[in-house]
């Protein structure tokens, strides 16, 4: 028996995305294209008639971009939003801000596709000193630096995830709240494993489209029991 849904959705496509750049922390803008992507997953929302008590995003500004033009069209922007670093993409490190064709002709296919596609091996690190550091941005202030991460593998971005989603969102579902989460690949892609206990080289297979909602059902003891894409 099913009892609740939760509803996941990869943010719309980014200026970033669009250039093929990899984009990480960086706070980039959504395309025209993703603005409408957005839309459309409200459209999907709306027809099937999904309402929410809450919403979950990243301090990610093409996440909560995306969670507002879906909040629009569903007419739902009064429900309570909050955001977390912790559901932010995945860190790419020093790897951050250039485009992934240009990365391959410098490092190589076989080592990007390893950095890429690896579950615990991290890219590049960037420095302390380098200007694309989270801890010179003001949102993340009351961070401490050892919690901000200087690149990440998917591992390293499950460990900050799954612990949110145990303490913050979790307890939600099981008050039966219908919840909303606008996130990143990556982010997502780390929940999903966790609640379908997908192995570590299964996950890798997981490409998590723009703007897609993602219907996760529970079952009566809140134990995930199937998901799939809204259509």
């Amino acid at each position: 028996m099913t009892i609740n849904k939760l509803i996941l959705i990869r943010h719309g496509e980014s200026k970033w995305n669009k250039l093929n750049q990899f984009t990480g922390w960086y706070d980039a803008e959504l395309s025209e294209n993703g603005k409408k992507e957005a839309k459309n997953a409200g459209f999907l929302l709306k027809k099937q008639k999904f309402f929410f008590d809450c919403a979950y995003t990243s301090v990610l500004k093409r996440a909560i971009h995306s969670l507002q033009y879906i909040l629009d069209v569903i007419n739902q922007n009064w429900i309570p939003v909050k955001k977390s670093w912790r559901l932010n993409e995945r860190h790419y490190g020093a790897l951050e801000g250039f485009n992934k064709y240009e990365t391959i002709k410098k490092y190589g296919e076989e080592k990007v596709h390893l950095w890429r596609r690896s579950f615990d091996i991290i890219p590049p690190k960037i420095s302390l000193n380098d200007k694309r550091f989270p801890g010179h941005d003001i949102r993340y202030a009351n961070l401490k630096v050892d919690n901000i991460p200087l690149g990440e593998s998917l591992e390293l971005t499950v460990k900050r995830v799954i612990p949110y989603w145990k303490k913050t969102i979790f307890p939600q579902i099981q008050e039966k709240k219908r919840i909303l989460i606008v996130a990143h690949g990556n982010s997502l892609r780390a929940l999903i494993q966790y609640l379908n206990k997908i192995d570590n080289e299964k996950i890798l297979e997981l490409n998590i489209p723009t703007a897609t909602p993602i219907v996760l059902e529970f079952n009566e003891k809140y134990i995930p029991i199937k998901w799939y894409y809204l259509k």
